[in-house]
């Protein structure tokens, strides 16, 4: 198994960080800044910045506070949420993201994902999907899980990484913020149709959820509520899973005293 990789999510409105169940009724977590920095000294493996409103409101991503948290920041980032063109790309990359986001733009213009694959690397190119079962089909929505994409999760996977998508970041509307584990199911069907990387979204709730996902060779999770609501820390939870025996990237605190920053992980 490869090892897994343990993702903070920083949903963002209007500048600070949110959280919700099903996409509703978001309330308050604090500043995305201080809870990214305090995410990645705590042994994060990466983070995921999502403006959850850029979409829907027709605003761009505040990238003043990506270069702030990139300035403190030694893991990757992805940041997404209003990304319509190549360029809006290019601003989040120079202003210190490593991976740009997309998922309603790329569903309403597919091209996109191509031209970004083309300039920059499959590499920096996550598809983001937010999809959810549908009279027994697992259907993809966009505009923050506002609006039905007319899109099979399988068909539009399969187009997508035919296009050049490098990772894909799958949310369960149904599971999400519910923290009753994720949806294995969809995400067991979304594996079987792609070979890109998934990392799983939508419904941690305890380390045994993760425990679950990783069992069935899922290898990347997304987490929020969990930590937002302070009921754990990634710290505790990768110490955890490592007792265990699961294969987690643990932060050597030796150097990172030495180094006065946020050390390096040791395997």
């Amino acid at each position: 198994m490869l090892r897994a990789r343990i993702i903070p999510c920083l949903d963002v409105r209007h500048g600070r960080t949110v959280k919700g169940v099903q996409f509703q009724n978001v309330e308050d977590a604090g500043d995305p800044v201080s809870l990214g920095l305090r995410y990645a000294e705590d042994g994060a493996d990466e983070l995921v910045w999502l403006d959850i409103v850029a979409t829907v409101e027709d605003t761009a991503v505040q990238v003043e506070q990506i270069g702030r948290l990139r300035a403190g920041l030694k893991i990757p980032l992805t940041v997404g949420g209003g990304v319509r063109t190549l360029s809006d790309m290019e601003a989040l990359l120079y202003h210190g993201a490593d991976k740009v986001s997309i998922n309603s733009a790329a569903l309403a213009n597919p091209a996109l994902i191509e031209e970004g694959a083309k300039r920059w690397g499959s590499q920096c190119v996550v598809v983001a999907v937010d999809a959810r079962l549908v009279s027994g089909e697992y259907q993809v929505f966009s505009h923050g899980g506002r609006q039905a994409a007319g899109r099979e999760l399988g068909a539009w996977l399969r187009e997508a990484e035919s296009r050049g998508a490098g990772e894909f970041l799958l949310t369960s509307i149904d599971h999400d913020g519910r923290q009753a584990g994720y949806d294995l199911s969809m995400l067991d069907y979304a594996r079987s149709v792609t070979q890109r990387p998934i990392i799983a979204s939508g419904g941690a709730g305890t380390i045994e959820h993760l425990a679950q996902a990783f069992d069935r060779g899922h290898t990347t999770v997304l987490l929020a509520s969990l930590l937002h609501r302070g009921q754990l820390t990634v710290g505790t939870i990768k110490a955890t899973l490592a007792q265990r025996g699961y294969p987690i990237r643990l932060v050597d605190r030796r150097v990172r005293a030495a180094e006065g920053g946020q050390g390096e992980y040791r395997s």
